[in-house]
């Protein structure tokens, strides 16, 4: 019975194969090497597969000296160990030389002087057939350095550590080069984007499109094989013996053209095929000059913009397909009865699986019914007024409203009201000023849902008093600063990694329409609101590419409690908070850059085209509507007849500039 030594079990060649010959095989015993952080993963993978009694975990890392196997596991190890099979490595054609050299060429020379060191009897190096670089014609097993290029870190760092393997002569080898590998063939079971993956969203975009004819070039051949015919020959290849010395292509014998691939995964999305390829005497011209393209002054930018709005590296372009054909006859005669299945045969069941558990975009669906079914939206003063009124046209249209105020009780009532109109809502009492409240409040929401996609910033502190009367009141500004901005920003950043990741959210920041124009008395309050708009503006060219959005609603006054105390707004007209939620609803629904009102867009382009004017207009606002009491005035406002009743200056200023707070 044969002893094994394995690195890489929780990748995803790595658990399939462990799993297979833990099946197939006469295994005595086999180590696993993991490291700490990843202990408890290969627990829970080790107790799903077929006798886990022999298998051992060993704590260890390919990026230390013997992997960093403590002295007491090498003592143990040392003349027990028949087979090191080497899987872990770095499987990303993007990665850069850095990591893919600490991975793939550090990694391999650690794991040689380990097997030197606990006299393994061989050590099985899976490598790839990147090592053939752009190698043209065919390539077989026993070809290694043939004067090929190799084009990106990942084929340089695999063609050295296969080298290392090769020139050591203390302990027997053997290698296996396999093709690009996809997903579970049965299950579709894959654990990154990586190869045809990064065309899965082009694809799901392109389902939209009416089925008609496409003309396309022919690019060339590429090689797909699924994770379980690989595991399956690797299984079955390191436990025959008498094959130390030989190099094994797990490949399809027969290369796929990029057509044929095209094709499958298209069938699959329902995206359009390609019915007619162009022969070679015009698509290689053409292919030549997409290459020639790049050296056009903007090409590259605009084509490297448009692919990352795709998720789809630069880099894979140039690995696309290959020049080399590998030859697997020798590797064939070893694995008599298994076959490649077609790839057109499980392509659906890739398709399938990418898009439940791996489409990066995936968090963008809306749900059956509507565009916020569903959604997790987070809304900030939800306890009363614009807030209170957007979490029931959230929860009605479909959507879960986290209510987040100071107000426990409140937000208490408004959740057992959403409930029992058969919706959805959690309530998190936080104080928006206090980091740590903040700071919890996120952890915990991230904790209870699966994910959050949208966030209204609507909690907000008005201040109305005029610059004179603040000369020693600095912290009105510091106070409207604290929740109307900061307060923002840190549910703003504290998100922002949570929604990147899943590269969708939208945030909706409650604004007003005094940004837009100039509103005496609101130095504080319009200055706060002014920063948050601007931060917003900055972030949203940061984010375009990660999916995030912002909006900005210009709010026009509001009838809410906080306007209560300032009686001169009990003349002035004013919208219910059900109507500015509606201002709110569509911000969350059609994810605008602006949303404003009429008067708001009249004031912004007025002080655009005459700003003198409107300052002068603006300066009468300032003298009709004086500093209410409260606020350390004198609070004589000019009433005509009944105390409602403004004055004719001040009643023809509010109609010119309706829904304006002054």
């Amino acid at each position: 019975m044969a002893t094994y030594l394995v690195t890489g079990a929780t990748g995803l060649i790595g658990r399939h194969f462990t799993r297979r010959l833990l099946e197939t095989a006469d295994v005595e015993r086999v180590w696993l090497v993991v490291r700490a952080a990843s202990q408890d993963k290969l627990a829970r993978l080790v107790r799903s597969w077929p006798t886990p009694n022999r298998v051992t975990m060993v704590v260890g890392d390919i990026s230390q000296p013997r992997l960093g196997i403590s002295e007491r596991d090498l003592t143990t190890l040392r003349g027990r160990v028949d087979n090191i099979v080497h899987l872990a490595a770095l499987y990303d054609v993007t990665a850069d030389d850095e990591e893919s050299t600490a991975a793939n060429v550090d990694g391999t020379r650690h794991v040689i002087e380990l097997a030197e060191d606990i006299e393994a009897g061989c050590l099985h190096h899976v490598s790839s057939v990147a090592v053939a670089g752009d190698y043209p014609g065919t390539f077989s097993e026993d070809m290694f350095d043939a004067g090929q290029r190799l084009v990106t870190p990942y084929h340089r760092t695999k063609f050295e550590s296969e080298r290392l393997v090769r020139e050591q002569d203390t302990v027997p080898w053997r290698v296996y080069r396999p093709a690009i590998v996809v997903g579970h063939s049965q299950t579709g079971e894959m654990d990154k984007v990586d190869g045809p993956y990064y065309f899965f969203p082009a694809l799901s975009r392109l389902a939209a499109l009416p089925s008609v004819p496409v003309v396309a070039p022919d690019i060339g051949d590429t090689n797909i094989v699924p994770v379980d015919y690989v595991a399956d020959c690797l299984a079955h290849l390191v436990a025959r013996p008498g094959l130390d010395g030989r190099t094994f292509h797990l490949v399809n014998p027969s290369p796929q053209s990029a057509k044929s691939v095209y094709n499958a995964f298209a069938r699959a999305a329902g995206a359009p095929t390609v019915d007619f390829e162009l022969g070679t005497g015009l698509s290689k011209p053409l292919v030549e000059l997409a290459k020639l393209s790049e050296y056009l002054p903007g090409f590259t930018l605009a084509r490297d913009a448009i692919l990352d709005r795709l998720g789809i590296p630069p880099v894979v372009l140039s690995a696309l397909t290959f020049q080399s054909r590998f030859e697997s006859a020798e590797t064939r005669k070893e694995l008599p009865g298994f076959q490649v299945p077609e790839l057109d045969s499980y392509a659906d069941v890739l398709w399938r699986y990418w898009r439940e558990h791996l489409d990066p975009f995936r968090a963008r669906r809306s749900g059956r019914h509507g565009k916020l079914d569903g959604r997790r939206i987070v809304i900030t003063g939800a306890s009363s007024g614009i807030g209170r009124a957007t979490a029931l046209k959230v929860a009605a249209a479909g959507g879960i409203p986290l209510l987040v105020a100071r107000r426990a009780t409140e937000l208490d009532e408004l959740r057992t009201e959403i409930v029992a109109a058969g919706g959805q809502a959690y309530t998190y009492p936080c104080d928006l000023t206090d980091a740590e409240s903040v700071t919890k409040t996120v952890a915990l929401m991230l904790e209870e849902h699966p994910g959050i996609d949208m966030l209204v910033n609507n909690a907000w502190r008005s201040i109305r008093r005029s610059i004179r009367l603040s000369y020693d009141r600095f912290h009105d500004y510091e106070r409207a600063m604290a929740i109307n901005y900061f307060g923002a920003i840190r549910l703003i950043l504290a998100l922002l990694p949570h929604m990147t990741e899943r590269r969708f959210g939208h945030i909706v920041n409650v604004s007003s329409i005094g940004v837009q124009g100039i509103a005496p008395r609101f130095s504080a309050y319009v200055a706060s609101k002014a920063a948050l708009d601007y931060f917003s503006k900055i972030a949203a060219t940061e984010t375009h590419g990660a999916g995030v959005t912002f909006t900005t609603v210009h709010m026009p006054l509001v009838r809410t409690p906080m306007i209560r105390p300032t009686k001169i707004y009990d003349a002035f007209p004013a919208k219910s908070p059900d109507q500015a939620a509606d201002m709110v609803m569509e911000a969350l629904r059609d994810r605008p850059k602006h949303i404003g009102t009429p008067t708001g867009y009249m004031i912004q382009t007025a002080y655009t085209l005459a700003p003198g004017l409107v300052d002068a207009i603006a300066y009468q606002g300032y003298r009709v509507f004086p500093d209410s009491t409260a606020a350390g005035g004198e609070g004589r406002v000019k009433f005509g007849k009944g105390e409602r009743k403004l004055s004719a200056a001040a009643a023809a200023l509010v109609r010119l500039t309706r829904g304006f707070h002054w």
